[in-house]
């Protein structure tokens, strides 16, 4: 058994559903593979004294998982209110138009082509339901539309792809950018030093109890692998795919491509600060 306090943000054990924090649920969609860890996190939100929710990513288009999560609502006392979206992938965001079929709720998101209604989300944005405030913490780099939502008064934020409750994230070129990504990680980071967050409620995977912690170690891991990166275009290995054979030799590989999106990334990255010389697509 490995000791949780030890690995990266300090994960919660046992089940994954279920309450986080004492204005999150957690309702686990039934969609687990190598990508998605566990299945996609959908995360209900309210005051507890209240009778409105929030929905933050609905997650696939499975009518049992997104009935499922109104039934979680209703039988808490609560009437969703308004869907959120982190980003548009399909994983998280697939059934949104669904969800708001069942619901009656707009959907906000920063790409306008997943809203349902006039609003968007922005950087800035204080969204408030039945008490609730969430504040927008715009967060690209996995994708250009991804969003992280500050929960103040659980001193948390949900963060999506941006960090996950287990492993690393994928820079998902050419969408998303690292450059924008590191500065989105230095973003939040800025949450756990200067308005006290502590609790990751991430897309996948389990709670992390320790957020700076998390941060810190998605830096040094980004900065690791971008060293790793560079010295394998110096020794010679030029494309994308010959950079992940070898820098990713130890991961499983029906994950090599999607690390191939973030060597495109990372390759990018280097060769517009001018650390190597153009690579081959």
């Amino acid at each position: 058994m490995t000791d949780a306090s030890a690995l990266p943000g300090q994960p919660r054990g046992g089940v994954l559903s279920g309450p986080a924090t004492p204005r999150a649920v957690n309702v686990l969609a039934p969609n687990a593979s190598a990508m998605t860890l566990d299945g996609t996190n959908t995360w209900i939100l309210a005051e507890p004294d209240s009778d409105l929710a929030v929905v933050v990513d609905p997650g696939p288009l499975d009518d049992a998982h997104l009935r499922h999560v109104v039934d979680t609502a209703e039988q808490a006392g609560k009437r969703v209110a308004l869907t959120l979206l982190t980003h548009g992938h399909p994983d998280h965001a697939e059934g949104a138009a669904r969800f708001a079929e069942l619901t009656g709720t707009k959907v906000r998101a920063l790409d306008p082509a997943l809203r349902l209604g006039d609003e968007g989300l922005a950087a800035g944005d204080v969204i408030r339901v039945g008490g609730l405030e969430l504040r927008v913490v715009p967060t690209p780099g996995h994708t250009a539309d991804s969003l992280c939502f500050h929960l103040p008064a659980d001193q948390a934020v949900l963060t999506g792809d941006t960090i996950l409750g287990r492993g690393t994230t994928v820079v998902a070129h050419p969408d998303g950018r690292l450059g924008d990504y590191l500065d989105s990680l230095r973003r939040l980071r800025s949450l756990t030093t200067d308005d006290g967050v502590h609790t990751v409620l991430p897309g996948h995977g389990p709670v992390l109890d320790d957020a700076q912690g998390a941060v810190e170690y998605y830096l040094a891991h980004r900065a690791h692998r971008l060293a790793q990166v560079e010295t394998a275009v110096e020794n010679g290995y030029r494309t994308p795919a010959e950079v992940v054979a070898h820098v990713y030799a130890d991961v499983d590989r029906s994950l090599w491509p999607a690390a191939e999106l973030s060597v495109r990334a990372q390759l990018e990255y280097l060769s517009e600060h001018g650390l190597i010389q153009g690579s081959t697509p």
